[in-house]
């Protein structure tokens, strides 16, 4: 059955590129449409910019771009994007969306793992990540590396855009009821509101040495994106372990990996985001990536008990986080049908099943 409204699936998005709503300069990569959403890929070109900017309702990216770029970057062969620098790179995908067709953006989990901010912008765009119905024309990613710096090339994938016909999200009632039904927190007493239901953090931590996370060490070596099981773990983190106080003391500007207290599941007629960092829950951002696709956490589809993993930074002052505490909440959406494969379900996704896990990177010992 195929609602009026919702997310597009897989199949949908297939026939969005056969009909010329999408455009890309070069053939699809196999694995680069998702259940619910399509992975974007890195154009051949990389504008260092003076300062992150929003082009506004009376302007191009373009037009931006001429008074704002420092100097050009080669993508071809691979080039290094420091930390602390704003870099726009024009994508290999654009757009013709019709009337009625809306999309959202948000980094992939591997690239907010490695805390690589990265937004997508379009034309006379007045937000970020947001791409408004009947959008015609190019898409821009902003990359700004904050902990590591990581080396890109032409046909990397940063970031990911979803599909919505017409308003999908679930309001509190049928979020408390699909809950009742399919348990997406595995709580005994879900918090639901503002149409989301809350995650809490874990600190009690894992393995006998009770390992919470990981914060991010500084002046290290390079990360390259497009490569997986590379680094050593040591090289880039420094462990953290419980000690028994089940708390964490947050310091300004690093950047931590946790994980969340409850196992997470988005059944296959549906999918999920992580809200935004909201004010009321303390000074700190949440979960930079915060897409969840349909499957993901599915018994079926070999996710039962997977966790969020969380990346986590404090803002302009030291902030406790304690164990239980609300960090973030998800929103769910319908999807207008039941995607052809599921998160997990033979895709290669990496992170079905997880519990504390940094990304694809890095070594497992």
């Amino acid at each position: 059955m195929k609602r009026n409204a919702g997310i597009l699936a897989d199949r949908a998005i297939r026939e969005l590129f056969d009909s010329g709503r999408l455009i890309s300069e070069v053939k699809l990569d196999d694995d680069q449409i998702q259940p619910a959403s399509l992975d974007l890929r890195l154009g051949a070109k990389a504008l260092r910019v003076r300062a992150s900017f929003m082009p506004g309702p009376n302007s191009t990216v373009q037009d931006k771009l001429k008074r704002l770029t420092l100097h050009e970057i080669d993508l071809e062969n691979g080039a290094v994007l420091e930390t602390g620098c704003v870099y726009i790179v024009p994508l290999m995908e654009s757009l013709d969306l019709a009337d009625t067709l809306s999309a959202s953006t948000n980094p992939k989990s591997s690239t907010g793992r490695l805390d690589i901010f990265t937004r997508v912008m379009v034309d006379y765009a007045q937000e970020f990540d947001k791409i408004p119905a009947g959008y015609k024309g190019q898409l821009y990613l902003e990359i700004s590396p904050r902990t590591f710096p990581i080396i890109v090339r032409r046909g990397s994938r940063l970031s990911q855009i979803r599909f919505r016909i017409g308003h999908a999200l679930l309001g509190d009632t049928q979020l408390l009821e699909l809950h009742n039904a399919e348990t997406l927190v595995a709580s005994e007493t879900p918090n639901v509101s503002g149409g989301g239901i809350a995650l809490s953090i874990d600190l009690k931590g894992t393995g006998p040495d009770g390992l919470v996370g990981y914060r991010g060490k500084h002046h290290t070596a390079v990360i390259d994106v497009d490569r997986k099981a590379v680094h050593d773990v040591l090289d880039f983190w420094e462990p953290l372990y419980s000690r028994g106080r089940d708390e964490l003391i947050l310091d300004p500007d690093e950047f931590y990996i946790l994980v969340s207290r409850e196992a997470v599941h988005v059944p296959p007629l549906y999918a999920a985001e992580m809200t935004p960092y909201d004010p009321l829950v303390g000074e700190f951002r949440v979960h930079y990536a915060g897409f969840f696709d349909p499957g993901f956490g599915h018994a079926p589809a070999g996710g039962s008990g997977s966790r969020a993993v969380l990346e986590v930074r404090s803002h302009e002052v030291p902030y406790i986080l304690e164990h239980g505490q609300i960090i973030g909440r998800l929103v769910y959406e319908h999807m207008q049908e039941c995607p052809q494969g599921l998160y997990g379900s033979g895709l290669g996704s990496n992170y079905q099943a997880q519990g504390l896990k940094l990304s694809k990177h890095f070594r497992l010992s």
